[in-house]
C-alpha cells in the first residue's frame, strides 16, 4: 500500500495541497492505528488523520461518517515561512478510512495511502502534487468534481483556493465515487 512521491513530479511541482485526511494524508501501526510503528525517522512526523462527519446534502445524499482503520501517515516539513508556519510538506504512508452511510449502516473502506508535496499559502490556499490514491470530499460548486467523496488515483495536481474550491486535475487516474458505493 506504501507508495513515494516521484522525484519528477516533486520537480516539475513545487507543490500539493492535499489535506490529510482529507489529507487530506496521515498514518499508524499495525493492525490497530497507532503510530506506534510507523517507521518514522529523522525529519518525519506522525500526520494522523481526524474522523469527520457530513450531514445529508453536504457530499452525498445521505449522512456520512469517516474514521482511519489503518493510519500511518507521516509528514516531513521541507520549508516554513518566516514566521515559522509550515510551507511544503511530503505526505507519505497507508491510510485506509471506513466511508459510512450512517443511514444504512454500508460502508467502504476507502485506500488512501497516496503520497502528495503540498504547499501551504499564505491566502489559505493550497497546491498538491500528488502520486496514488487519496481521498477527496467536494461540497455543492466547490470544485470541478460534482458534489461528493472520492478516492482520487493516479498522477495528478490538485488546487484548493482559499475558498474552499478543489480542482483535480489528472495526468493520469482515475476517481471513485464512494457515495455510489454505499449509497
Amino acid at each position: 500500500m506504501r507508495r513515494t512521491v516521484l522525484a519528477p513530479l516533486a520537480l516539475a511541482a513545487v507543490l500539493l495541497g492535499v489535506q490529510p485526511a482529507t489529507a487530506a494524508p496521515a498514518s499508524a501501526g499495525p493492525g490497530n492505528g497507532t503510530h506506534a510503528d510507523a517507521g518514522t525517522g529523522a525529519g518525519w512526523d506522525p500526520a494522523p488523520s481526524a474522523p469527520f462527519d457530513f450531514g445529508a446534502g453536504l457530499r452525498c445524499d445521505f449522512p456520512v461518517h469517516g474514521e482511519p482503520v489503518v493510519d500511518r501517515v507521516v509528514q516531513h516539513v521541507l520549508d516554513t515561512y518566516p514566521d515559522g508556519s509550515v510551507k511544503r510538506v511530503l505526505y507519505k504512508g497507508d491510510l485506509v478510512i471506513r466511508v459510512t452511510n450512517t443511514g444504512t449502516g454500508a460502508f467502504y473502506d476507502a485506500d488512501a495511502s497516496g503520497s502528495a508535496l503540498v504547499e501551504y499559502r499564505t491566502d489559505g490556499s493550497q497546491f498538491w502534487a500528488a502520486h496514488g490514491p487519496v481521498l477527496v470530499g467536494v461540497g455543492e460548486g466547490k470544485g470541478n468534481l460534482p458534489r461528493g467523496l472520492y478516492v482520487v488515483d493516479g498522477v495528478y495536481t490538485m488546487s484548493i483556493g482559499a475558498d474552499g474550491y478543489k480542482a483535480v486535475n489528472l495526468v493520469r487516474g482515475t476517481t471513485d465515487d464512494l457515495c455510489a458505493r454505499i449509497g
